[in-house]
This record gives C-alpha cells, structure tokens and sequence, in this order.
C-alpha cells in the first residue's frame, strides 16, 4: 500500500515508522520546516541544543516513548527536580512524602486525607465509573473542600478555564495514576527524538517532507486519495491525518456527516508559552511552579535550566510562562510585547529582586487545539481511529483519552492506527 500521512508529529512519525517498518510506501508531510509538532524545538545562537517551544518531559511510566526511543537511537536521562506550589505569596514543594508532611498550608489531618485520596486513585484500575463524575464534586467530597482549593483547584482553573468545573474525575485520574517524581528528557531535547524517528522513517524506505503542507484530502472514485499538498497532487492507496479535530475538518471536505459532527464537538483549548533568557537565576533551584491563575496571567513557571544544565544553552537561564487559554481570549491573540508587558509584572512576584534587565531574550510560541476538553463520559465522543470512509484514518491527541496530552499517548496511538492499516490490508 502506499500511505499518506499528514502531520509530522510524534503521532504521525510514529505510524511512519511501523508501516515502513512493515513494508508499505509511506509518504509523511509536515507543515512546518522542522518535524515533531507540539514537542518541536528552537535554537538561538550558542545552544548545543535546541529548547522545546513547550516545556516537556517524560515520566518513567511512558513505557512506549521509552520503547521507541530506544529503538531508533535517542537517548533518555531522568532526575528528579523540585516541583512547588505557590500560595499565599510562598512557595512550597509538594511532590514527595516529605515535602507533603512539610507544607505548611495545610493541617496534618488535611494533609493525610489528601494523600489516602491520591494513593486509592493510583491503585485504582477501572477509570471508566469516574468519568460519570465531576472532579471537583469528587474530590471535594473525597479530599476535603480546603485540600482541594489549596492543591487542585488552582490546576483546573488554570488548565481549563471558567469551564473547569465540568472536566470528569477520570481526566484528574489518568494525570495521577501515571505521574513519577523521577522525570526524563532527551539529550539534544525532544526535537532529538522526533528527528531521530525521522531518520528511522527515511531508513526504513519511506518519505519525509517538511515544509509540506497538506490542503485537502478527497476520496478517488475508483478508490484510494488525492492528497493536495500546496501546489501538486499526490495519489495514495490510504490516508493517516494526524493533526486537530477542527484542523481536520478543514481539509476533509467528504467526510460523511455523522462523523464530521463528532470532530466538530469535540473541544480544545490553545497552547502558549512565552520563554524567557535570563542572565540569572529566577528561582532558589525550583523547576516546576504551579499557579493560581486568579493571581497570576499566566497557569505555570518552568525553569527548565533548574532541570537542565544551562551549559546546554549557553549559560542562559531559561524560564518558561505557559498558559491554556480559548483561542479567542485576548492573550492568545496579543505581540509577545503585548505579552510581556502583562506578564513581566508578574514574574516579579515569584522573586521580588527580578528586573527586566535580566531578560536577555524572549520567544513566544502559540499552538491551536493542544488541550483536549474532557466533560461527563467522554468516550461517548471519541470519534473512531477509522472514518466511515474506507482507508481513512484520524489520530490525534482528542482521542487518547483518558490521558492527557503527551509524548508518550502520541507514540502509543501512533502504534495503534499503524496497526488499523495493516489490519484492514
């Protein structure tokens, strides 16, 4: 067969890799100049590495990221950085049995409670009965009404906006039950991986074209496709698209309209990072801080160089101010100087000492449909790998469910419409 596959994502490599690997003509397109979608990079003059436009890392749970990057020859550290809370103008580890017993924002029986509630929802299995249930009425039943607005509350505000009281407890679940303190990185960061697998893809006879972008997919009469891709057309036997529900829609005109209706509900939020270089340090050695977004603009700090050694980076500081947000929210729609001027204010309150003089440089990096929305029984409304349309297939990060977005769940569904393809021959 020869298949088409639009989208050069982690995903999309991924099911490159194992249909080349099982004999079928692959052609792989991705829009942009570079390969790994959301988990892409950037270099700036002195970096022996590039740096992820969007903080990542994985867990020692990614069983099938681990997998693959041995197989295809990237390289996998794993350390164990500090991750704090912020609250009331502190900031707190909370991500070990020690520091729980330490935080000081919370009573000891508070914090026992809290703790049972996180080891039953780790030894838990079956999700599914969750997923009927809103995580906020859970877990303030379960956990307590001050533990939850201390600890969670803060994440589902941030994460999901003024909808986050209706995302389902097996969302909250899927985040606990495979989370880790030790977290892995690549050396040469995540782009390292997804040109790894590229090179693994080309090695295995198929084709990799960047700079390529896919403007409609229609169905032959006499079977297979005509891929569109900017000014030419490709014919192929059957078709992988990797990319956003609604980005789906956009270049799937036949698509019958049952189908098209489920990819049209399905909700997502946008991605958006401003990075920082600093010619210091911003925090005491912290890597990840959570944020109360009724106090800051933004949901998360990331100082990947408290992770990473900025030697990597030519002695820069690297910070990270990521955000979730509705693409129609202002924020998403404003110049990184726009930004700054918003957020810089901000970051003062994480270090009272911070000047704009120690910003050396600054990025900004905005990806649509990057948060999938996970209301009551979901499931319901993950549309199918397979379309109605024979040889047409959709992967994309709305349909790994429960879990949340994330490296590992692209190269796992990656596997799994690779499969679909040789299954249905």
């Amino acid at each position: 067969m020869r298949v088409g596959i639009v989208g050069g994502g982690i995903a999309g490599l991924t099911a490159a890799y194992d249909l080349a690997g099982a004999g079928q003509e692959v052609i792989l397109w991705e829009a942009q100049e570079q390969l790994g979608g959301l988990a892409s990079g950037f270099r700036d003059g002195g970096w022996e590495w590039p740096l992820d436009r969007f903080y990542h890392h994985l867990f020692a749970s990614d069983r099938a990221a681990r997998e693959l990057s041995r197989e295809v020859g990237a390289e996998v550290f794993f350390r164990r950085p500090e991750t704090v809370i912020w609250h009331r103008d502190t900031m707190e580890p909370f991500d070990s049995p020690a520091a729980v017993l330490r935080f000081s924002h919370l009573g000891l029986p508070e914090k026992l409670r809290a703790g049972l509630v996180v080891l039953y929802l780790r030894l838990l299995r079956d999700w599914r009965p969750l997923e009927g249930v809103r995580a906020e009425e859970w877990l303030r039943r379960t956990m307590g009404t001050r533990a939850y607005e201390v600890l969670w509350q803060p994440l589902f505000e941030g994460k999901f906006g003024e909808g986050y009281r209706e995302v389902n407890m097996a969302w909250f679940w899927a985040r606990i039950s495979k989370r880790t303190k030790a977290l892995g990185y690549y050396v040469g960061g995540f782009q390292a991986f997804a040109d790894r697998l590229g090179e693994a893809v080309v090695s295995r006879g198929g084709c990799v074209q960047v700079g390529s972008r896919v403007r409609e997919v229609r169905a032959l009469a006499g079977g297979g496709y005509a891929v569109q891709v900017d000014g030419s057309s490709v014919e192929v036997d059957r078709v992988i698209v990797t990319v956003g529900p609604q980005a789906a829609l956009a270049i799937l005109p036949g698509l019958p309209g049952e189908y098209s209706e489920q990819l049209r509900r399905l909700r997502s939020l946008g991605a958006m990072t401003v990075v920082l270089a600093l010619d210091r340090p911003l925090t005491r050695g912290s890597y990840w801080v959570n944020l109360p977004k009724r106090v800051f603009p933004f949901l998360a700090l990331v100082e990947h160089t408290s992770y990473i050694e900025r030697s990597h980076y030519g002695g820069d500081h690297l910070v990270y101010l990521g955000d979730y947000l509705p693409e129609d929210h202002p924020h998403f729609q404003m110049s990184k100087d726009e930004l700054l001027e918003v957020y810089l204010p901000a970051v003062r309150r994480i270090n009272p000492a911070f000047e704009r003089s120690w910003v050396r440089k600054s990025w900004l990096f905005r990806e649509r449909e990057a948060q999938p929305f996970t209301p009551l029984h979901h499931s319901r409304s993950i549309p199918p790998l397979r379309t109605p349309l024979r040889g047409l297939y959709l992967a994309s990060m709305s349909q790994v469910y429960p879990w949340d977005r994330g490296t590992n769940y692209a190269v796992e569904i990656g596997h799994e419409v690779a499969r679909a393809v040789l299954e249905d021959g």
